[in-house]
This record gives structure tokens, C-alpha cells and sequence, in this order.
């Protein structure tokens, strides 16, 4: 919404280069991100506003844990809005909060659309009239602050409650980007970076480092050549199909006006590869590190945890394999997630 419009890839390139450092930042500047494109997609004048000040930050949540009931307060209509979301990564920096949730009637039952789906819609909200829970007591990507969130009986002005599935405000094209694969495009690319900083860490001391019980250095021991060449090959392959599958996809969304289910299926395919890949990368130069890697002045510990909590994202789970699996056999398949 007048900003700079980049690609998939150059979020992608700049969320794993942030992560490379630290994989909390890269997640935190992913989901801020994600978040920004969320409220772009609100009517003009209320997007506008939301973000008018350069210095704006976003921070969501999809997943519909809200309920919301029709109202009119004050001649305004709108909603009153209630519940709890977990994974509120970056929320409590940031100055706006979109959060999922169902329109329900006076009797608490959700309000089906024509088309037989629920009213689910993105609330938008500004950080002061949500209450933060401290849930965040995690093992990895700790620095992210993703604790829940929570709002009772807060009103939302119509304009303010977008519905999910609605087109999209414009003819730019992050509109026509797959939604989902844009959001498992900022993992997949955390990921990159924690598993390229865990073989710059473990090689900035294998060749120094002389295993307890060895006479040779860890880096001249064959087990190390071969984890370190086998971690190489696993980053460097994902990392081509991650952008391989990005470009195609952004092609057809630029060149059509939308990317094709082919596309959208090998998105979702090469997000959940690259994150899996990179986990067993970093995992390999984990136990490679040995008795050093355990240690929290060791970088390679954090790596292990952030990489481990990052896996553990919907969007990248294994069942995304079933999905994609299914489209490859062309057995019917419901592909409004994909």
C-alpha cells in the first residue's frame, strides 16, 4: 500500500539473511511482514489509515480463536469481539494486531455465508485494547515473545473486520501470491538462515578443536567431512527449490493474475522440504559439535532449539506432504489452504 512492493524472494532474501544472525529476528521481522500484507488487504481508506505513520508495525495471528457477535454502538455498526490466540509472535512491539475469528448470532452459533462456509473474518486491532498472557516459556526462538493474546467484549467497527476469503483490494502482484504460501515462505527462509549460521559455527572451531579421546582435530576426522558435506547438499538443494518454486509461483501471479494450483502445490511442497532439510542439517552439525554443542555459549545449542520450534509451524507440517501428495496422485483434494 504505497511501500516499496517487492517480490516474494526479496522477503524471502531478507528474512533469511536476518535470520542467519538470529533466528527470533528473522521470524519477528517474517511475521511483521505477513501481518503488514494482512492489513493492506482491508478496505483502502481503513488500510490508509492504519498505516500512515512510516514507522507502523504489524503482528497477527490467523487462526480464527475469536468469536464475534453483530452490534451497533452508537449508530455504528460492528462487532464485539472475544477470545484468546495463541503465537502472538512480535505483538507486543507492534502497533496493530489482526486476529482470526467467526461471526456468530445472539445465540453464540457461527453465521454460515451463502456459500456454505463460515463468516471468518480478520479483526483488526491496536495493541492497547488487547491484554498480553506470558505464555512464552519455550525451548527455542525465545527472543520472539510469541505469548498469547486476548481481548473480552472489545467492539470492532465493520471496516475494521475484513472477511478472509474476500478478493483481494488490488491489482499488485503480492495480491495474487498465494496467502498461505507467502506465510510458510517466511519459515522455510528462517530456517535457511539458522542452518547456514549452524555450519558457520561449526566450522569455526572444528579446525581447532580436538575431540576428548582423539589425537586428530574434529575437522580432519572423516565423520565431520561427511556431515558437513551431507549438511552443504541438504541447504543448497532446498534452498534451489525454495526460490525455484517462489519465482514460478510469483511468475504466474504477475504474467496471470494468479498462480496456478501446480504452483501453489509446489510452494507448499518446497517450504516444508526446506524446513525439514534444514533441520536435519543443523541437527547434523549439532551432534557433530559433540560436548561443545551443549553448552549455552555454544551458538550451535540455540540453533538446535530455534530450528526444532520452527518445524512445529501448521504451515510446514507433515501432513503438508499428504496434501501435496495427494495433488501429485489426482485424488480430489480441497485446496482452499493451499
Amino acid at each position: 500500500l504505497g511501500g516499496l512492493e517487492g517480490s516474494a524472494a526479496d522477503y524471502a532474501r531478507a528474512v533469511e539473511r536476518l535470520a542467519r544472525a538470529d533466528g527470533s529476528a528473522g521470524w519477528v521481522i517474517f511475521i511483521g511482514i505477513t501481518s503488514m500484507v494482512t492489513l493492506a488487504h482491508f478496505p483502502p481508506d481503513v488500510a490508509g489509515a492504519m498505516l500512515a505513520a512510516p514507522d507502523t508495525k504489524a503482528a497477527g495471528v490467523f487462526a480464527p480463536r475469536g468469536r464475534a457477535q453483530a452490534v451497533t454502538v452508537d449508530g455504528q455498526a460492528g462487532f464485539l469481539l472475544s477470545g484468546q490466540w495463541q503465537w502472538g509472535s512480535g505483538s507486543q512491539n507492534c502497533d496493530w494486531l489482526s486476529c482470526g475469528g467467526f461471526v456468530t448470532d445472539a445465540g453464540g452459533q457461527l453465521v454460515m455465508l451463502d456459500n456454505g462456509r463460515p463468516d471468518q473474518r480478520a479483526f483488526a486491532l491496536r495493541r492497547e485494547q488487547v491484554t498480553f498472557i506470558d505464555t512464552w516459556d519455550v525451548s527455542g526462538l525465545r527472543g520472539t515473545g510469541s505469548t498469547d493474546f486476548k481481548v473480552d467484549n472489545v467492539f470492532v467497527p465493520e471496516a475494521y473486520a475484513r472477511r478472509v476469503f474476500d478478493p483481494a483490494p488490488g491489482n499488485e502482484t503480492i495480491y495474487a501470491f498465494p496467502t498461505f504460501g507467502f506465510l510458510a515462505v517466511g519459515i522455510a527462509a528462517v530456517a535457511l538462515g539458522i542452518a547456514r549460521a549452524a555450519i558457520d559455527e561449526l566450522l569455526s572451531f572444528a579446525g581447532a578443536k580436538t575431540p576428548e579421546g582423539s589425537r586428530r582435530k574434529l575437522a580432519q576426522k572423516s565423520a565431520t567431512q561427511r556431515a558437513v558435506a551431507e549438511a552443504e547438499a541438504l541447504v543448497r538443494a532446498a534452498r534451489l527449490f525454495f526460490y525455484d518454486a517462489i519465482e514460478t509461483a510469483w511468475a504466474e501471479a504477475e504474467q496471470m493474475g494468479a498462480a496456478t494450483p501446480e504452483a501453489r502445490r509446489n510452494l507448499r511442497l518446497a517450504m516444508t522440504h526446506t524446513v525439514r532439510a534444514c533441520c536435519e542439517a543443523v541437527t547434523k552439525m549439532y551432534e557433530t559439535g559433540g560436548g561443545t554443542s551443549v553448552y549455552r555459549t555454544s551458538r550451535l545449542q540455540r540453533h538446535f532449539r530455534d530450528i526444532h520450534v520452527a518445524t512445529q509451524h501448521m504451515m510446514v507440517s507433515p501432513d503438508i506432504y499428504e496434501l501435496t501428495g495427494r495433488l501429485f496422485l489426482d485424488v480430489e483434494t480441497d485446496i482452499s489452504m493451499l
